[in-house]
């Protein structure tokens, strides 16, 4: 079963007073970030295209790169999984990146058959592919299909939101943070949102570092 989408400001903003009634601390912050981003983009294979370029570098650089390869033809899975390595190298990707895409662009992946398929069963269609991990999988089911309720443990923007919100000791490790994120279901993807953006509040007053 697929579950709730989230498709524009009203589904954020309803997941948002959710849970807040649920808990407190999301209202308080709430009253300090604003209403939370919806940050959704068009599913497809651009979308895991773009996260493996953006891997392990800053923001900026990878739309440097991202630039080239589109300006050098090479937006699609066809013109990648041809491309010589030069002519790839030659817009800013390491050896390890093309490979990714290049994986990428010969799995044969259905991307308007994921659309249909519970969280689960597009995580164990997506992972096996090089270069796309677990992490990769849940940005891409939050934001380019919109899936309420997946949850991303093993970001430390994430966990350090949630340890400054909740006045923790220190960061929830993967455990305990699935524990502590397993109440905000059905909305924890707009949970998501809502600590991402209390993390950034902030990290832009005091400073924080990631």
């Amino acid at each position: 079963m697929v579950g709730r989408i989230i498709a524009c400001e009203a589904d954020i903003a309803e997941g948002a007073d959710w849970l807040a009634r649920a808990e407190p601390r999301f209202a308080e912050a709430l009253v300090c970030t604003g209403p939370w981003p919806l940050r959704r983009r068009e599913d497809g294979f651009a979308a895991l295209r773009d996260a493996i370029i953006g891997q392990q570098v800053s923001v900026a650089s990878a739309n440097a790169i991202r630039g080239r390869v589109l300006a050098a033809g090479f937006a699609g899975p066809e013109p990648i999984a041809a491309a010589p390595e030069e002519a790839l190298r030659a817009c800013g990707l390491s050896r390890q990146k093309i490979r990714y895409l290049q994986a990428l662009s010969v799995s044969g992946v259905d991307f308007e058959g994921l659309r249909a398929l519970p969280d689960e069963e597009v995580i164990a269609q997506l992972l096996p592919i090089p270069g796309i991990g677990r992490w990769t999988v849940e940005m891409y089911l939050i934001f380019a299909l919109g899936r309420a309720d997946v949850f991303a443990v093993d970001d430390l923007a994430l966990a350090e939101g949630a340890r400054m919100l909740f006045d923790l000791p220190e960061r929830p490790k993967r455990k305990e943070f699935n524990a502590l994120s397993a109440s905000w279901s059905p909305w924890r993807a707009v949970a998501a949102r809502g600590l991402w953006a209390y993390y950034a509040y902030r990290k832009n007053r005091e400073g924080v570092a990631p």
